[in-house]
């Protein structure tokens, strides 16, 4: 294997495991908790509730992105603001996520793999959207 058709195997492995696990949960907050029972967690935080609507949204719709790879380097900057948040709502639990109400160690590891995403890029396995490629140019 040349270096190159290792970097797209390992971008396309982080891509899609990143995207499996924010649309795991992304539906974990629909059919788990249901959306009003998230709606009313964001709210129990001091968060507006159509912020979770959007958290929703962001997990689901940006984990297809990452799996199928479209517009993967936006996607990925775009989701670190929830994983910010996530950071924020853990962050009084301690470091290890195996804390009671989990620590904040693996969202600021998923912020690290978002940015490595960011940087990589989607890689040769990805689908490919002729005019959004164009329009996005080097930031697809």
């Amino acid at each position: 294997m040349t270096r190159q058709s290792n970097a797209d195997i390992a971008a396309a492995l982080l891509r899609i495991s990143a995207g499996a696990l924010f649309l795991a949960h992304g539906l974990l907050k629909v059919n788990v908790f249901t959306i009003p029972g998230t709606v009313g967690y964001f709210e129990s935080l001091g968060l507006p509730g159509a912020l979770a609507y959007l958290t929703i949204l962001a997990e689901i719709a940006g984990g297809l992105a990452l799996i199928a790879g479209v517009a993967t380097r936006i996607v990925a900057v775009a989701l670190i603001p929830v994983l910010i948040g996530a950071t924020w709502v853990h962050a009084g639990n301690g470091w290890l996520f195996s804390a009671e109400g989990g620590g904040w160690e693996f969202t600021v590891f998923w912020i690290v793999v978002q940015v490595a995403i960011a940087f990589l890029g989607a890689g040769a396995y990805a689908l490919r959207i002729p005019g959004l490629d164009r329009l996005l140019g080097q930031f697809a």
